[in-house]
């Protein structure tokens, strides 16, 4: 694994590097500034910068298990993905936050089964999707529905952020929910005004 992740950084820099070490320069010389802030499930069949075939600087990018969107919580405590939703809003000022589920999701078919008292975190992490869940027989078409419920209630929460809902009521920042699927390449989008997941990258 190491000896192929090594050829992989000398590949990089032979091949890849060289048609774009002016962006990078430009980018260390400017700073980032990124339109849009990108939480995505840290899956690793999930390629945000593929996906949308976005450069090094386009996308900040937040990943963890699920996609998840913790509560605000004013407190002491460690919140990671709660600072990178600051550090996006707050320090680079993006337009738009994009929430990205995507299918045959661990984290969602996870609600499903019985928790493992060996992974406490992962119990409690899930929790945040639980409200997804759907009284029914487990079966693909339920997992599908509950992984884009789970994008609409992460896409709820981030309205309980005062400086996510600060600039959307003002105008200056938009929220966007996807469902990737990985087998088909393609994404769904959320329509706000109906609820329903529509095709975006046809």
């Amino acid at each position: 694994m190491t000896e192929r992740l090594t050829e992989g950084l000398r590949r990089f820099k032979r091949e890849h590097f060289p048609r774009l070490q002016e962006h990078y320069r430009s980018l260390v010389a400017l700073g980032q500034s990124p339109r849009t802030l990108f939480v995505a499930c840290a899956d690793s069949r999930v390629a945000p910068d593929r996906m949308t075939s976005s450069l090094p600087g386009d996308l900040f990018m937040l990943r963890n298990v699920g996609n998840f969107v913790p509560p605000f919580e004013p407190d002491a405590g460690f919140h990671g993905t709660s600072a990178g939703i600051e550090f996006g809003t707050l320090i680079l000022g993006v337009k738009d936050i994009v929430v990205c589920g995507h299918s045959h999701c661990g984290a969602i078919a996870a609600l499903y089964k019985p928790m493992d008292p060996a992974t406490p975190h992962i119990s409690r992490w899930l929790e945040l999707a639980r409200g997804a869940q759907i009284d029914a027989p487990v079966s693909e078409d339920v997992l599908r529905r509950t992984e884009k419920r789970s994008v609409v209630l992460q896409v709820e929460r981030l309205m309980g952020y005062p400086m996510v809902r600060e600039r959307v009521e003002a105008g200056d920042l938009c929220l966007h929910g996807w469902h990737y699927v990985i087998e088909d390449g393609t994404v769904q989008a959320l329509d706000v005004a109906t609820g329903a997941f529509v095709p975006l990258s046809e």
